[in-house]
């Protein structure tokens, strides 16, 4: 099972079409930046949530609880 930290890049956590979703919900500005396009591979959830204010721990919960829920 995947687990995702602050230093998951979005390329990865972009791997699972459900986490889009969240990440459109917190506002998360590179799914439409054509520069974050380019770094997407180095670009860290971390980092993103730093630089523009979001609630890193709160986005996390939400992110894994993807991974945590039962098919």
């Amino acid at each position: 099972m995947l687990k995702i930290t602050k230093e998951t890049t979005l390329d990865e956590i972009l791997k699972n079409p459900k986490t889009q979703e969240i990440l459109v919900k917190y506002n998360v500005p590179c799914l439409s930046c054509p520069f974050a396009q380019q770094e997407i591979k180095e670009l860290k959830i971390g980092d993103v949530c730093k630089m523009y204010g979001i609630d890193l721990k709160c986005l996390l919960k939400e992110l894994n609880n993807i991974y945590n829920k039962k098919n």
